[in-house]
């Protein structure tokens, strides 16, 4: 654990921890506080702690484990951060504002192994899983650049949509859930956190039992074996069958409504057939159901994608809602600034290898 973010810790974690090190039990609390409420800088700030715990966590635990290394801010107020790991990877981080408060969607893993052939995200593959002190950092530098232009707004959402797969990133991501979630820190309310899933079975029945009560989002965007195979690898592994077993278990353990995400491809999976098709798929839980239409943000890799037209987008939408589907369309954030999940990543690495 030697000089591993501090952040990595559950509040638990944090608290073993320093009585393992012969500190008091009420520290654990302290420290907390000037973590997640005051959110210094400097172990040294930390003006109520004794000196000799201040050297203790200095030897064991760093503050800052990434650095901003490009910022882009979208006239509609979305902020795109490109963070530098301390071994050099490079993730994205965005800030996205909505009438209901500040949204905050994180990365969980250093490039994407699902391959998904029209996402940003997969050209590059994954090299390795962010542990979960780097997946709370991200939130961290977010909520703090915010400090410190003098906005009082806090983040109160999170998507954990960004670059990889979070069930593919379990342990990690249940910690990072459980530090952001606490009561006595971030204090960000479970139903304002939302995982999204490209479907990995097998995680979503452990994820099922997990008596957190944050949200689930599925990545689906084909409604059938063939077309959803030929657009997400992952449907080899975990065929929508399977997919739709687990959802079966997860709503008999949480009874909690599943967003399902539905990117709209032009003349891919964007036809009546295939609205009709998704409505038949999950009609038996359609009360706890929700489809979001995604319209596509063009990659330039994938230039055998592009978006739905508007036209095709309101006819999806409406032939769901006549089949008793509750639904609606995400308009982008950031059209202006690489929307694209891992756009930024990608051309940055590209950029760094030609120089």
């Amino acid at each position: 654990m030697s000089h591993s973010s501090i952040y990595g810790l559950t509040y638990e974690q944090l608290q073993s921890w320093l009585m393992e090190h012969g500190e008091k039990r009420f520290r654990a609390e302290q420290v907390w506080n000037w973590l997640y409420k005051k959110r210094i800088d400097r172990f040294e700030d930390m003006n109520n702690v004794n000196q000799s715990t201040i050297d203790l966590l200095k030897e064991n635990f760093v503050l800052h484990t990434m650095a901003e290394e490009i910022r882009q801010e979208s006239k509609d107020g979305t902020i795109k951060f490109l963070f530098k790991l301390a071994d050099g990877n490079v993730i994205e981080t965005v800030l996205m504002r909505f009438n209901y408060g500040l949204s905050v969607c994180v990365t969980t893993q250093v490039g994407c192994n699902i391959g998904c052939s029209f996402c940003a995200s997969g050209l590059l593959r994954k090299s390795r899983d962010l542990n979960s002190g780097e997946i709370v950092e991200q939130i961290m530098n977010v909520q703090k650049h915010m400090d410190e232009r003098g906005e009082e707004e806090r983040v109160s959402h999170i998507v954990v949509m960004g670059i990889g797969e979070p069930l593919d990133n379990y342990k990690n991501l249940m910690d990072f859930l459980y530090i952001v979630n606490d009561d006595g820190g971030l204090n960000i309310g479970a139903r304002h956190i939302t995982v999204s899933t490209s479907g990995l079975a097998h995680k979503m029945y452990e994820f099922a039992d997990d008596p957190i009560q944050v949200n689930l989002a599925i990545s689906l965007h084909a409604p059938n074996n063939e077309l959803r195979t030929q657009i997400m690898k992952i449907n080899r592994a975990f065929p929508i069958e399977k997919l739709m077993k687990a959802v079966d278990y997860y709503l008999e353990k949480k009874n909690r409504r599943i967003t399902y995400e539905y990117i709209m491809l032009h003349d891919v999976n964007d036809h009546k057939k295939e609205a009709l098709e998704l409505a038949k798929l999950i009609r038996n839980h359609r009360h706890l159901a929700y489809v979001n239409l995604i319209p596509y943000n063009t990659v330039d890799e994938h230039i055998d994608y592009q978006r739905s037209s508007s036209e095709n987008i309101q006819a999806f939408y409406e032939t769901l809602k006549a089949e008793g589907i509750q639904c609606g369309v995400r308009w982008e954030n950031g059209a202006d600034i690489d929307a694209a999940c891992g756009q930024l990543r990608s051309k940055q690495i590209k950029k760094t290898k030609a120089v």
